[in-house]
């Protein structure tokens, strides 16, 4: 009888530890669930830096990791913006940059820097002329920007990354409009102002696609012929899910991918390590993604799962990538004369996510220039 107890009472243990492993588990998997699929606007704005005013007329940055990238950048804190240079000066923990355009944030502020470096629309950020359009969806209208330019032929639809905006594409775009493209800069579900998703979830890429696919139905119907789809961090996957299952990808006739996720499931195992979490959880938050919103990560997996349609394409990546690693894209890079897929890729040292433009603007726009004259035909 004793022998008997003690083996209920060790299976019962057992069970209680199984339960409470399992809720652990499915704790953790939900909380990293949440990190991906909640819209930014429904997560809290994060300021990690800290501005320690203004020496020479330059900002001056507590130092960091991203303060001390070389380039140009945005900064913004609550209720604030400027944009900043290059490193002037950094020492004892103080980094000075340039201040460029407007107002340096008071001595403690708490800041972010922004690869977006501007903050309005393409009129009063770039002054060029522009239209607000509503692209039609199966979601309803999203809204949009067309830049008019000369080549009615062939558009540029660019997508943003997750938690970004079509502002995200504003730096490029003056080059795209001195080649003669128009420029359609899109937004999708989930975006401020645009229709939600049914869940209200963000789904990667796997439901966005049929947003880009209204988008190029749109330009088709005001004339063009061919597109551009250009697409940024999840924007990437966004465009990826599009050659692969939208019924006009044949429209497009090449693609720029900055900073890519071509397989959601490596660039979850950097976050993981990012956040000091073990990799082998990484199964866990997909597994209670794909419950949540019915995803299925393999999918995503551009190199395992090409797309049919592989127009000319263009990657450039940051190998100082923290946030979408930069081994995806040298991956697919090196795979692509297996695949079929007429691919170009640019690597930009000491850049970080989403920021070669930035890090190094006359290299990201030689490489855009000989892609499009190459590939596209126009000339910037």
């Amino acid at each position: 009888m004793a022998r008997r107890k003690i083996i209920r009472i060790t299976t019962v243990s057992l069970l209680v530890l199984l339960v409470l492993v399992t809720a652990a588990l499915g704790g953790i998997g939900w909380y990293y669930s949440n990190e991906l699929l909640k819209p930014a606007e429904a997560q809290p704005q994060r300021y990690p830096e800290t501005s320690l005013g203004v020496k020479d007329k330059n900002v001056v940055l507590a130092e960091s990791k991203l303060t001390t990238l070389r380039g140009t950048f945005g900064i913004v804190w609550p209720g604030g913006a400027a944009k900043v240079g290059d490193v002037a000066a950094n020492a004892n923990g103080r980094v000075e940059r340039q201040l460029l355009d407007g107002t340096a944030p008071p001595e403690g502020t708490k800041v972010r820097i922004e690869t977006d470096l501007y903050d309005g629309n393409p009129k009063t950020t770039l002054g060029l002329v522009y239209s607000d359009v509503a692209v039609p969806t199966e979601l309803g209208d999203m809204p949009a920007w067309l830049v008019p330019a000369a080549n009615q032929d062939t558009w540029v639809i660019t997508v943003h990354g997750r938690g970004a905006s079509r502002e995200e594409a504003l730096r490029v775009v003056p080059q795209l409009n001195k080649a003669g493209l128009p420029v359609l800069l899109i937004t999708y579900r989930n975006d401020a102002g645009s229709p939600k998703s049914p869940d209200g979830l963000y789904h990667l890429g796997d439901t966005e696609w049929h947003d880009v696919e209204a988008a190029i139905k749109y330009a088709q119907q005001q004339g063009a012929k061919k597109v551009v789809l250009y697409g940024w961090s999840m924007g990437g996957a966004i465009v990826g899910q599009t050659l692969a299952r939208s019924s006009v990808a044949a429209a497009v006739s090449g693609v720029v991918l900055d900073s890519p996720v071509t397989n959601w499931t490596q660039t979850l195992n950097l976050q993981a390590q990012n956040r000091g979490v073990p990799t082998w959880l990484t199964p866990v938050a997909e597994v209670v993604s794909g419950w949540r919103a019915d995803l299925d990560f393999d999918r995503f997996d551009l190199i395992a799962h090409p797309p049919a349609t592989k127009p000319p394409t263009l990657v450039v990546h940051g190998d100082a990538d923290g946030t979408v690693p930069v081994q995806s894209s040298r991956d697919l890079a090196a795979a692509a004369d297996r695949l079929g897929w007429p691919l170009r890729y640019v690597e930009i040292p000491g850049a970080d996510h989403t920021s070669g433009w930035n890090v190094a603007t006359d290299t990201y726009r030689d490489a855009l220039a000989d892609f499009l004259t190459r590939s596209i035909g126009v000339k910037t």
